[in-house]
C-alpha cells in the first residue's frame, strides 16, 4: 500500500487527464453497443418485416458509430500514452535523483546491476500498466453493460449470462494469490542476471587476462537458466488458468444456443433480439478470456513497483544539516578529535580507533600505513563519505557534521585511488568540476598535474575521447588526469590518495614541484605507500590497524626507528636518511 501512495504521488498530476481518457474510453465501449442494436432492428423490420425504408437509417447508424468510435479509441489511445511517458520520466527522475542523493552506505548494499534493472525493467512494467490500464476498464465495462442489455432484452437469458461470473471471480483471485510469488521471482532473478552481466562486461578484461571466458560463461548460463526457470514457472501457472477462462467464455455461446434457441423457437424472444444478445456474446467473452493476461499484467506492475519502491525508501544516514553552515571560502584547517569509526556490518571491527591530529591551512599532511590500516577511510570521513561513530572531525573549528555537505565537497579536490574516468573528452574529464570554465585553466590543470605533455601527443589532443572509465589511457594517465580534474577546482583542501603510485620516479617529482605552487592557501593530504610521495610533509601520520603509531615530521619519524624508519630502508636501502 505504501509503494502504491508512492505511484500515485507521479501519478496525481495527470489524473485529470487520465479520468478523461477513461471517459472517452467509456464512450466509445457504450458506442460498440449501438451496432448490435442496429443489426437487431434490421433482422426484425427490414428482413422480417419489409420495411426497406430503414435500411438507410440502418446503414447510417452502423457507419455513424465506427467513424465516431474509432476517432475516440485514436484520441484516448495517444492520451494514455502521452501520460504514461510522462509518469515514466518523472518517476525515473525521481529515482535517479535519489541514487545520486544515497551515501556510499547504499551502493555497498545494492549491486549497480540491480539498480540498472530498478531503472529499465521494473520502470517499463509500470509505464506499460499505466498505458494499457484503460484495456482492464475497458472489459469492466463491455461486460457490465453488456450483461445489463442482456436483462434489458430478456430476463431470463441475462440470469444465464451471469451464472458463469462466480466461477469466473473465483479463479481470477487463486491465479492472483498464485503468480504474485512468481513475479517477485522474476524480478530477483532479472536483476541477479543484469548485475553479472553489468559486472563481467565492465571486467572484460580482467576475463581475458585470465583466460576465463569458458568459466564466465557457465556461469552466466546459470543465471540465464534460472531466470528462464523463473519465467517458465510464471508461464505454467497462468497456463492452467487461461484454459479454464477460454472455457468459462465459449460456455456462454452454448448456453445462449441451446436457452435462446429453444425460447426463439417456442416464440418467447424475438430472432431479432437473439441476434442482438448473440452480439452482446462476445462483449461477455473478451473480458472472461483476458482475465488471467490482466491478471499477469497487474500482478507485474505491482511486483515491479514494489521492488523499487524497495530500493529507493531508505533514507540515506549522511544528510544535509537543518541548519547548515556555509561560507563563501573554507580555510582549511583540519582537526580529527579521538575519532573511531565502525562499518554498519561489524560493530566489532574498528577501521579507525581514537585518530586525533591537526594541521593549519596551507600544510601539507602525509598518511601512510600498510594496506588496510584505514588511511582512505581518513579522508573519506573528512569529505562525510561516511560518518564516525566517534569522536568529531572539524574544519576551521567547525563540526563537518554542522556543515552543508554539498558545499564542503565543493571545497574539497580529491583524487581518488580507484580513478573514474568518464566516457568524455580528456577536456570534459578535467573540467568535470567546473564544466564552464574557460580552457586556459584546464591546460594550467593539465600542465600542474603533468598530463599536458602526453594530452598534446593524442591524436585529438584535449578532445580526445576516452573509452569507458578510462580505457585506452595508462594507469600513469589515468592517474594525471585524475589529479588535473580535482586541481581545476582550486579546492581549499586537496586530497591526493595514492594518486601518484604509477607514475615514474621522475615524474613524481615533478608534480610534487608543481603541486608547491598552489600556495599556502591550499591545504594538502597526501595518502602514499611511497615515503618519497610524503616525505616533504608538515605532518606524517603512520597508521596500523586503525590506530596512528607514529606521527610528525620526516626527520623526526627516522629518529624514531620505528615503522617509518623501517620503511625507508626497504625503499632505500643504503641511501643516506633524508635524501633520494
Amino acid at each position: 500500500m505504501e509503494s502504491f501512495k508512492w505511484f500515485y504521488s507521479f501519478f496525481k498530476p495527470y489524473k485529470k487527464r487520465y479520468i478523461f481518457g477513461l471517459f472517452l474510453v467509456t464512450l466509445a465501449t457504450l458506442l460498440s453497443f449501438v451496432n448490435p442494436y442496429v443489426i437487431g432492428i434490421f433482422v426484425d423490420d427490414v428482413m422480417q418485416n419489409g420495411k426497406f425504408g430503414m435500411l438507410k437509417y440502418v446503414l447510417i447508424g452502423l457507419l455513424g458509430s465506427t467513424v465516431i468510435k474509432t476517432s475516440l479509441r485514436w484520441k484516448y489511445l495517444v492520451l494514455f500514452e502521452q501520460c504514461s511517458q510522462d509518469i515514466l520520466y518523472n518517476m525515473r527522475d525521481k529515482v535517479y535523483r535519489k541514487f545520486m542523493r544515497q551515501d556510499f552506505a547504499f551502493f555497498n548494499r545494492n549491486r549497480t546491476g540491480d539498480l540498472m534493472s530498478r531503472q529499465i525493467g521494473d520502470m517499463d512494467a509500470i509505464r506499460h500498466f499505466t498505458a494499457t490500464f484503460f484495456a482492464i476498464y475497458e472489459a469492466i465495462v463491455y461486460f457490465v453493460v453488456a450483461l445489463i442489455m442482456c436483462f434489458t432484452v430478456n430476463l431470463k437469458i441475462g440470469l444465464y449470462m451471469i451464472a458463469v461470473l462466480p466461477f469466473t471471480l473465483i479463479l481470477a483471485l487463486f491465479q492472483f494469490k498464485h503468480v504474485e510469488k512468481c513475479f517477485a521471482k522474476i524480478r530477483d532473478c532479472f536483476s541477479s542476471l543484469n548485475a553479472f552481466v553489468q559486472e563481467n562486461i565492465s571486467g572484460n578484461r580482467m576475463v581475458r587476462a585470465f583466460a576465463k571466458e569458458d568459466y564466465e560463461i557457465q556461469k552466466f548460463n546459470k543465471e540465464n537458466e534460472a531466470y528462464r526457470q523463473s519465467q517458465l514457472e510464471a508461464t505454467r501457472v497462468w497456463s492452467n488458468y487461461i484454459p479454464v477462462f477460454e472455457f468459462l467464455s465459449n460456455a456462454l455461446t452454448v448456453v445462449l444456443m441451446l436457452v435462446g434457441g429453444k425460447m426463439a423457437i417456442d416464440g418467447n424472444i424475438t430472432t431479432g433480439d437473439l441476434v442482438v444478445v448473440y452480439n452482446y456474446l462476445w462483449m461477455l467473452n473478451y473480458p472472461l478470456r483476458m482475465s488471467g493476461w490482466y491478471i499477469n499484467d497487474t500482478q507485474r506492475f505491482l511486483t515491479s513497483l514494489d521492488k523499487i519502491h524497495k530500493t529507493i525508501k531508505d533514507k540515506p544516514s549522511i544528510r544535509k544539516p537543518i541548519e547548515a553552515v556555509s561560507k563563501p571560502d573554507l580555510h582549511g584547517d583540519i582537526e580529527f578529535k579521538n575519532v573511531s569509526y565502525q562499518p554498519e556490518d561489524d560493530e566489532n571491527f574498528d577501521i579507525l580507533k581514537n585518530v586525533s591530529f591537526s594541521i593549519k591551512q596551507g600544510q601539507t599532511l602525509g598518511i601512510i600505513g600498510a594496506t588496510g590500516a584505514g588511511k582512505s577511510t581518513a579522508v573519506n570521513l573528512l569529505c562525510r563519505f561516511y560518518d564516525a561513530t566517534e569522536g568529531e572531525i572539524t574544519i576551521d573549528g567547525i563540526p563537518i557534521k554542522d556543515i552543508d555537505i554539498y558545499w564542503l565537497r565543493d571545497n574539497i579536490g580529491m583524487a581518488m585511488q580507484d580513478v573514474f574516468l568518464f566516457s568524455d573528452t580528456i577536456e570534459g574529464n578535467i573540467a568535470y568540476g567546473d564544466p564552464d570554465c574557460p580552457f586556459e585553466k584546464v591546460e594550467w590543470a593539465a600542465k600542474t598535474a603533468g598530463a599536458h605533455d602526453f594530452i598534446q601527443k593524442m591524436p585529438e589532443g584535449y578532445d580526445t575521447i576516452v573509452g569507458e572509465r578510462g580505457v585506452g589511457l595508462s594507469g600513469g594517465q589515468k592517474q594525471r588526469i585524475s589529479l588535473a580534474r580535482a586541481l581545476l577546482k582550486e579546492p581549499s583542501i586537496l586530497i591526493l590518495d595514492d594518486t601518484t603510485s604509477a607514475l615514474d620516479m621522475e615524474t613524481e617529482h615533478l608534480i610534487q614541484e608543481n603541486l608547491k605552487s598552489l600556495g599556502k592557501k591550499c591545504t594538502k593530504i597526501l595518502i602514499a605507500y611511497r615515503i618519497s610521495s610524503i616525505m616533504e610533509a608538515d605532518l606524517i601520520l603512520v597508521l596500523d590497524k586503525g590506530r596512528i603509531v607514529e606521527q610528525g615530521t620526516h626527520e623526526e619519524l627516522l629518529a624514531k626507528k620505528g615503522y617509518y624508519y623501517s620503511v625507508f630502508h626497504h625503499q632505500y636501502g643504503d641511501f643516506r636518511e633524508g635524501r633520494l
